[in-house]
C-alpha cells in the first residue's frame, strides 16, 4: 500500500448476530458501558442471522470489547468520503467509481454536525479508490478525524 494510504482507511466493525429482538440493544449497551461512540451503522439481515456494520470512534477497543462479550466480530477496511449535503453529491461519487471501474460492495451514510454528508463505502479495490478520489479532490476522512466528528 502506498505511503500515506493507511491513514485514509477507516476500520469498520462487522458483527454477526442472531436475528432477534434485543440484539442491537445488547451490542449498543456493551459499547456504551465501554465509552465507545457509534458514528454510523447499518444492519443487513439474511434469515436467522444479521450483520451489524458500524463505524465507531475507537475501533480496535470496540473490536476487543465485543469479542470479549462473546460476539463474532471482525474489522473491515472502508473509506469515509466527505460530501456536501446537497443533491447530486452521491451521483458524482458513483460516476467517478463507475468510470474508474471500481465496484461499491455496500455503502451507508450519515450527516455530521457541520452539515457534511459522510459516505462509508466498501469497495473492491481500496487503493485504486483512494487514488481516484484524491485525483478528483474528494476528501477522505481519517480515523483521527472520525473520532472528532
Amino acid at each position: 500500500m502506498g505511503a500515506g494510504m493507511e491513514e485514509k482507511i477507516i476500520k469498520q466493525i462487522s458483527l454477526f448476530a442472531e436475528n432477534k429482538p434485543g440484539r442491537l440493544a445488547n451490542v449498543a449497551s456493551k459499547l456504551k458501558n465501554a465509552g465507545i461512540n457509534i458514528r454510523a451503522f447499518t444492519i443487513a439481515e439474511s434469515g436467522d442471522f444479521g450483520i451489524i456494520r458500524m463505524v465507531v470512534d475507537k475501533s480496535d477497543y470496540a473490536h476487543s470489547v465485543l469479542r470479549d462479550a462473546g460476539f463474532t466480530v471482525s474489522e473491515t477496511s472502508v473509506l469515509g468520503i466527505e460530501m456536501e449535503d446537497v443533491p447530486g453529491s452521491m451521483s458524482r461519487i458513483a460516476e467517478i467509481f463507475g468510470k474508474a471501474n471500481i465496484n461499491i460492495d455496500y455503502a451507508y451514510a450519515f450527516v455530521t454536525r457541520e452539515q457534511k454528508a459522510l459516505l462509508i463505502v466498501r469497495v473492491n479495490d481500496i487503493e485504486k479508490a483512494i487514488e481516484t478520489l484524491e485525483k478528483e479532490n474528494i476528501k477522505l476522512i481519517s480515523m483521527k478525524e472520525l473520532e472528532k466528528i
